[in-house]
C-alpha cells in the first residue's frame, strides 16, 4: 500500500491495481468523460462501476443512513487518518483477503479533513459476473449446498474475528463460478470472543425474511440452518 499527502487529504492505493492519478479516480467525472463508465447501482448513494486500466471497479461515497444521515449527509468526525472509515475498511478488507475470505480487492481509498470533520471515498474491485441474493432468489430458490457455502464463507469471515454490523443478503453475492463473496464492510472490525457472531446470523436471518415479504424471494426460514450447519 503507498500512501500520499497532499494539504487536508490522504490517499492509500495499490500500486498494481491502480495505473490513473490516485487524485483524480474518486471523481466519477473523470470516468464519465472518458467513457469508462460501465454502470451504477442506487443504495445509500450511487455507485459507479468502472474500467480501470487493470480492472473494473466500484466507486463508493460514504454517506450517513438513518435520521441523522438527513441532516449530516456525509461528514464524519475526525479524530486521526487511521480511524477514517475508508482507511478501516481498506485495511480491513486486506486482513480478509489474507485469510482465504472472497472479498473485493482494496484498489484505493481518500480522505478529506475539512476542520473537524472529514468526507471519504472508497474504489475496490467489481466482482465478475455476480449478482446478491434478492436478485438470485427472485427468480428461484438456492439449493441447499449453496447456503452451506454461504455458511462457510461467514465461518471463515469469523474464524478472522471480522464482525460484520451489517450482514444482509444484499451483501452477499454468488458469481457465474458459484463462489459466494461478501461485499460493505463499512463500520465493521475485528472483535473479541464469540457472542457477537451469533448477532450477524440473525441479522441474516431477518433479511431473507424481510424480502419475501417485499419481493417475494423463493426462500423457506427451514432452509437457514443449512447456513449453520
Amino acid at each position: 500500500m503507498r500512501t500520499v499527502v497532499e494539504n487536508n487529504a490522504r490517499y492509500w492505493f495499490d500500486e498494481d491495481l491502480l495505473q490513473e492519478p490516485v487524485q483524480k479516480v474518486f471523481d466519477a467525472n473523470y470516468w464519465q468523460t472518458q467513457g469508462r463508465v460501465i454502470g451504477t447501482a442506487e443504495g445509500r448513494g450511487t455507485t459507479w462501476f468502472v474500467k480501470t486500466n487493470t480492472v473494473d471497479a466500484a466507486l463508493r461515497h460514504y454517506r450517513r443512513g438513518g435520521l441523522f444521515g438527513k441532516l449530516v449527509k456525509d461528514q464524519y468526525w475526525f479524530s486521526n487518518w487511521e480511524q477514517t472509515r475508508c482507511y478501516q475498511e481498506f485495511q480491513l478488507l486486506h486482513t480478509l483477503i489474507n485469510a482465504g475470505v472472497n472479498v473485493p480487492r482494496p484498489i484505493a481509498a481518500r480522505a478529506v479533513r475539512t476542520g473537524l470533520f472529514y468526507r471519504a471515498d472508497l474504489l475496490t474491485e467489481k466482482v465478475s459476473n455476480a449478482r446478491d441474493l434478492v436478485a438470485i432468489l427472485e427468480e428461484g430458490p438456492l439449493s441447499d449446498e449453496m447456503y452451506k457455502k454461504i455458511g462457510r464463507e461467514i465461518r471463515k469471515m469469523h474464524d478472522t474475528q471480522v464482525n460484520h454490523t451489517d450482514l444482509n443478503i444484499h451483501n452477499i453475492l454468488i458469481d457465474d463460478l458459484n463462489n459466494v463473496w461478501i461485499i460493505d464492510f463499512d463500520k465493521c472490525h475485528q472483535q473479541n470472543g464469540n457472542d457477537w457472531k451469533q448477532a450477524n446470523y440473525e441479522r441474516l436471518k431477518r433479511s431473507f425474511e424481510k424480502e419475501v415479504e417485499r419481493k417475494s424471494i423463493h426462500y423457506q426460514t427451514d432452509k437457514f440452518i443449512h447456513i449453520l450447519d
